[in-house]
């Protein structure tokens, strides 16, 4: 199930996507309140008559993208079996106000625009770490974001004023549906809600400048998210996922995350012995060589530019780049 955010009638919306539309949540909710107004072939099955007690069960509608994740898997799993009947029941010229949004008209936002914490792994593909004249950590290295760094599919990213030399990072990002720290290795991926693309646009001269990375990667627009959640369900092995940047439409990384040095459950795990995952917050795990600032001539990202992410399983991430 793919769990999107999106704009509608200047107001944010929760949707899922089936194939070209985006089913609003609230709609879809609304409707089943009212089982009169349900074609009567979907009504009667067993699975959406269950799952609709398990939407019905929860006091309100989610409100954003967090509230929605913190329903559980349970009621995620009945919220996907409810939009897909609709789906495929409905027609959408007739269906309520609100209920199909074409997926290709939609103005896509961040799934979650305001993340408790954005976490990034340094250094995870060892051939990243060579290509800048490192060895691959024995440990991970773990760095912070800042929350306005969170943009959406579409939006720019901005340069700063006072860096020349902003750099493109692909990566591949998990999303945190449970809370819990101390987490056991082999249950970590029962804190998992899904997985989604992340954009880890770094300014190198303040990076490497400051002998840390927070002011760095923390420049407003430098964590491009989306387009959506991909629940964790549909992603059966999540270190066998082709992942690729392209730069105005040519290849500049291209690898994939069998070649992750740590993999998620162990970081999910490790973190957690010291820091509690909250429901919403990211965990970035990486980027593969091919970055612009260890190219020969370097590259940096500069006005007009245009950005593509791909992850197999997920979709495509694209922004355009503005000067300051």
């Amino acid at each position: 199930m793919k769990l999107v955010s999106y704009e509608s009638g200047k107001q944010p919306r929760l949707g899922v996507v089936e194939k070209e539309w985006i089913i609003g949540v609230r709609p879809a909710i609304e409707l089943v309140k009212q089982p009169r107004r349900v074609p009567r072939g979907a009504a009667q099955r067993p699975s959406f008559k269950a799952a609709t007690r398990v939407i019905l069960d929860a006091k309100f509608v989610p409100r954003d993208m967090i509230e929605l994740l913190e329903r559980g898997e349970r009621w995620r799993k009945a919220l996907g079996v409810i939009t897909s009947t609709l789906a495929k029941s409905l027609d959408p010229a007739k269906a309520p106000h609100g209920m199909f949004t074409p997926l290709a008209k939609a103005r896509l936002l961040a799934p979650i625009p305001r993340p408790g914490k954005i976490t990034c792994i340094g250094l995870n593909y060892a051939d990243h770490a060579s290509e800048g004249g490192g060895k691959a950590p024995e440990k991970p290295i773990f760095f912070l974001k800042s929350g306005n760094t969170i943009c959406g599919p579409g939006d720019p990213i901005r340069l700063p004023p006072n860096s020349s030399q902003v750099d493109y990072e692909a990566e591949f990002a998990v999303v945190i549906g449970k809370r819990g720290s101390r987490i056991p290795e082999e249950k970590a991926y029962e804190y998992v809600a899904g997985y989604m693309i992340l954009h880890d646009v770094s300014a190198r001269d303040m990076q490497f400048g400051d002998g840390q990375w927070y002011r760095g990667k923390s420049c407003d627009t430098f964590a491009p998210t989306g387009p959506w959640i991909v629940t964790s369900d549909e992603i059966r092995d999540p270190h066998k996922l082709k992942i690729s940047l392209t730069l105005n439409g040519e290849t500049m990384q291209d690898s994939n995350t069998s070649n992750l040095i740590f993999s998620v459950p162990f970081l999910v795990s490790y973190l957690s012995q010291s820091v509690t995952w909250e429901v919403g917050d990211l965990m970035s795990t990486g980027t593969p060589p091919g970055v612009g600032v260890f190219r020969k001539p370097p590259v940096f990202l500069k006005d007009g530019d245009t950005v593509s992410i791909s992850v197999e399983g997920i979709g495509t991430l694209t922004n355009s780049v503005e000067g300051a």
